[in-house]
């Protein structure tokens, strides 16, 4: 509140300083990071794009490497193929935690039955419906309405006046737009 008008743009001179800093109390000190670091970061940042906690993601990474092919692109698949991505990646949610919060609250319906467990995994051919009441398709034909330029990725397809949607195929690893190195992840995961 003491702050001035200023400070509500970008050249604050208070917030300016911190901007460039690394988060915690000795953030400006910023030495070479060590390969661990290196890889921590890569995980942390895989975990934080999904929303993922440490069991859960260590959880998802031994799913991964015991299914065959190349662990990193599995468990980035298999993390692509959460409930709540797909229902994000559909645009009937503006943020993952608002997907996780639409399913928890029974307004998405997969195959015909409510599904409240937003880390299910979906499989080729399923069906996302959304709950037959007034108040569920208000909401998401409100969100779709917002963003009417939106484009779904190839393997999903959306019919946009019902709304639901089929998934047509699994995910590859063109589909996830994350830029993060999935061979570091396994390496840090695996150690």
């Amino acid at each position: 509140m003491l702050k001035g008008i200023r400070c509500e743009t970008a050249k604050c001179p208070v917030e300016k300083r911190q901007r460039n800093l690394a988060p915690g109390m000795h953030g400006w000190r910023r030495g070479r990071v060590s390969e661990y670091g290196v890889r921590l970061r890569e995980k942390q940042k895989v975990k934080r794009y999904y929303g993922l906690l440490e069991r859960q993601f260590m959880r998802y990474f031994h799913k991964a490497e015991r299914l065959r092919g190349n662990t990193g692109e599995t468990l980035l698949q298999l993390l692509e193929r959460r409930l709540d991505n797909v229902v994000y990646k559909l645009n009937f949610a503006p943020s993952r935690k608002a997907a996780r919060q639409l399913i928890a609250h029974g307004h998405i319906y997969l195959n015909g039955r409510k599904v409240d467990i937003s880390d299910y995994t979906i499989n080729i051919g399923d069906k996302i419906t959304i709950k037959g009441s007034e108040k569920s398709a208000k909401r998401i034909k409100q969100q779709l309405d917002s963003n009417p330029n939106f484009t779904t990725q190839g393997w999903l397809q959306l019919d946009r006046t019902k709304p639901a949607a089929t998934i047509v195929a699994l995910p590859t690893r063109d589909d996830v737009q994350i830029p993060v190195e999935e061979q570091l992840v396994v390496e840090f995961c695996s150690r």
